[in-house]
């Protein structure tokens, strides 16, 4: 068996050339061949599409229909990156793209968006062949288990084809040998995804050969992604906890915390205590401003309402009732409802001093102060932030110091929390992207 790289012969030519199968290329690919361009998609996975299928293994979240300008916000401090390419592309484009294929979608009670069937797989199927036999334009053509390894910009005298040289590592399944191919494109679109669930593709490896080529790439990190606890004793939560609680929803709470700049933000919603600290959809929804705090300092704070809905005095008077000779679990279950996860989680974090001074009880009760000290690896997380600056690229998303190499998706540097922000953005990307491409092929101003 020989596993060791051998070049193919001379290079393949293309017009335009999509590395990447996730929603971002797919949408970049689908623009192209539908203005009438010859279009070779590139995934490094036998099949593509493979982040958006598990994405959605639970419901797939398509987008969100809240306002636009409250939509745009969620990108934080890339909000004014983002929001000219939502605005051409955004929420309602979305809705109306799945209608074109065929999948009808709904505002389910949060306000997320979903394909009534509430599965990824029937969407992704009918796109793959909306983009194989077009209704207009050509049929995109597709090569898997191609991983890019290489990038570079020619001139006129390295090629008279193309201005960008793309170096591919084909694996051969029947053979096992492991082919090194040379391809060239008028343009390219990069779609490689963040640094994120590496087996479905997202590995983050084209990092140091952008940087290798002059394109400035900021560090990788994990976003929507849980956080290691510190515990009463700075050692993650007790074996007790992990053997009862690990796992186990924490419903109908309000969770606040320091944004960097400084103001309290508070979120209402619910999350799961795991074995090593916490995750879901509220951890989530504050992870950036979590992440920061504990670059910045060390450690991230965040305080935990278990009864969102009363006010602090009415859990002083019930916390204060006499419970005669009933066990401090059995009141707070009688009088405040709270048992469970909530009343491990008091007798976690709370000395016993605490637990016996009502008052004290009370405040924890409205604001139970948790310690986070670190997020989980960055291959666990949902996405991811970072990626390829700004800064290196025109309005159109080209590289600066590559012509005819354009960004999309996750690799630019941004994040956002869940709830069909992130999917929206790379697919909007993916559009801008591929207008950009058109536009230059064309002659003219992106």
């Amino acid at each position: 068996m020989n596993n060791i790289p051998h070049e193919s012969s001379k290079p393949h030519h293309v017009a335009v050339a999509v590395v990447g199968g996730g929603p971002a290329g797919l949408m970049a690919a689908q623009v192209l061949s539908s203005l009438g361009h010859s279009v070779h998609l590139f995934d490094a996975m036998p099949s593509v599409g493979r982040k958006f299928l598990l994405a959605g293994r639970g419901g797939l979240n398509l987008t969100h229909s809240e306002a636009f300008e409250h939509f745009v916000h969620r990108y934080g401090e890339q909000e004014s990156q983002l929001k000219p390419i939502l605005s051409d592309w955004g929420a309602d484009q979305l809705r109306s793209w799945a209608q074109e294929l065929g999948v009808d979608t709904f505002v389910g009670t949060s306000g997320r968006v979903f394909p009534m069937e509430m599965k990824a797989a029937p969407l992704l199927r009918a796109w793959l062949s909306r983009l194989r036999h077009p209704l207009s334009g050509k049929p995109v053509e597709f090569h898997t288990r191609h991983r890019l390894i290489g990038i570079k910009a020619c001139s006129g005298a390295e090629s008279d084809h193309s201005q960008v040289q793309l170096t591919f590592e084909v694996r051969d399944l029947s053979s096992k040998q492991v082919e090194v191919r040379q391809w060239s494109a008028k343009s390219v679109v990069l779609a490689l995804g963040g640094g994120s669930w590496s087996r479905l593709g997202s590995d983050g490896a084209w990092v140091p050969w952008l940087q290798a080529a002059g394109i400035s790439v900021n560090p990788l990190l994990p976003s929507n992604c849980g956080f290691h606890v510190a515990g009463r004793e700075g050692i993650g939560w007790t074996p007790f906890f992990i053997s009862r609680f690990a796992g186990k929803p924490l419903k109908s709470v309000a969770m606040a915390w320091s944004a960097p700049s400084g103001q309290i933000a508070r979120r209402q919603g619910e999350f799961v205590a795991s074995s090593y600290g916490l995750e879901g959809s509220l951890i989530y929804a504050a992870s950036a401003d979590l992440r920061k705090a504990i670059q910045a300092h060390g450690s991230a704070e965040l305080k935990l309402d278990l009864l969102p809905d009363w006010t602090l005095d009415r859990v002083v008077q019930a916390v204060s009732h006499p419970r005669g000779s009933r066990s401090l679990s059995s009141h707070l279950k009688g009088r405040l409802g709270i048992d469970g996860i909530k009343m491990a989680l008091l007798n976690e974090l709370l000395s016993p001093a605490v637990l016996q001074n009502s008052a004290e009880l009370a405040k924890a009760i409205k604001g139970l102060s948790i310690k986070l000290t670190a997020t989980r690896p960055m291959d666990e997380a949902i996405s991811t932030a970072g990626g390829v600056a700004w800064g290196g690229l025109d309005a159109g998303l080209q590289t600066k110091v590559m012509p005819g190499v354009y960004v999309a998706g996750e690799m630019l540097d941004w994040e956002a929390p869940t709830g069909g922000y992130l999917l929206t953005a790379c697919m909007a990307t993916g559009y801008k992207a591929a207008l950009s491409v058109h536009a230059e092929m064309k002659g003219d101003e992106p």
